[in-house]
């Protein structure tokens, strides 16, 4: 393996998390895959084996390769186990900087020193996360685009103090996973969320101001831009909690008023419409049907 990298563990085992299992141990690395609840991982062994049957329909995977890959992925529960013998560690869990800021100190703690640290935050600081740490040359970021098996780029991010070495293995490794590298530095929503986001929150607010309704904002961007997938179909597919928790990162970290979130954005994430993951948002979601459906809740702002 590259780099010395043959054990890769894996901090969290939700969409991110298992994706990112998926992936390294499709391509021949030792996995170990950490969640607090076991339950949890199962779960993500489960989906995990969906989603390499569907590559085996798609003529991607053999059968054979797919029993050799799930066989590769080890579950833990415990820190310790799961990182002490680990050449990489990939921490994927929830956005929240508290949380990541206790998981690296106890990385830091438990891994072996040659262990480089990463990060699959999608508008945290490096360099914050690396603050925790007595290895800040170790830490870097790798955030994988979700669906990870399919989306091919990953945005490496380096922090204030990382090392060129450990910036060149990342690279090099991520090129071997049959990924798109793309290196940038540690600033507020680095490239991909710093585009993104406000782009969204833009359609947000087209909304908000009634300037047009959500089919004809996501099919002009759609039709006119060329996405694969409108801004606020997109939101929902992302979560709008995640979107309005890294427009705050990014207000926070410019302190500039063009990143406020919309106030709409805010009150449907009180309201509790995250999009996909809660059933609805800017469309209605019905388990088992890929109809797009604009929510109730909009509906007067359609043309018939």
């Amino acid at each position: 393996m590259l780099s010395g990298i043959k054990t890769v563990a894996i901090i969290g085992s939700g969409t991110m998390g298992n994706g990112i299992s998926h992936v390294f141990a499709q391509f021949g690395f030792a996995v170990h895959m950490m969640d607090i609840n076991q339950a949890a991982l199962d779960k993500a062994i489960g989906t995990i084996g969906k989603n390499m049957d569907r590559q085996i329909s798609k003529g991607s995977l053999s059968e054979e390769e797919k029993y050799n890959a799930i066989g590769r992925i080890k579950t833990f529960t415990d820190m310790y186990s799961a990182v002490s013998d680990a050449d990489l560690i990939v921490e994927a869990a929830t956005e929240n900087i508290e949380l990541k800021l206790n998981i690296f100190r106890q990385l830091d703690a438990h891994a072996p020193e040659h262990c480089i640290l990463a990060s699959n935050t999608s508008s945290i600081s490096l360099t914050r996360i690396a603050s925790v740490t007595k290895r800040p040359g170790k830490v870097i970021g790798m955030h994988f685009m979700n669906p990870v098996p399919v989306m091919r780029l990953v945005e490496i991010i380096n922090g204030y103090g990382t090392d060129h070495e450990v910036t060149q293995t990342i690279y090099r490794l991520t090129e071997q996973l049959d990924k798109v590298p793309c290196v940038v530095n540690d600033y507020p929503g680095f490239i991909s969320n710093r585009i993104l986001m406000p782009l969204i929150n833009e359609a947000v607010l087209a909304l908000q101001e009634g300037v047009a309704g959500i089919r004809e904002i996501d099919t002009i961007m759609k039709l006119g831009m060329a996405h694969p997938m409108g801004p606020l179909q997109l939101a929902d597919f992302i979560g709008l909690d995640t979107c309005y928790s890294i427009m705050n990162v990014l207000h926070m970290g410019f302190g500039n008023q063009k990143y406020a979130p919309a106030t709409l954005l805010a009150n449907m994430v009180q309201a509790g419409y995250l999009g996909v993951k809660s059933g609805e948002g800017f469309y209605k979601y019905t388990p088992g049907s890929k109809e797009l459906v604009v929510s109730s809740r909009f509906v007067n702002r359609e043309w018939k």
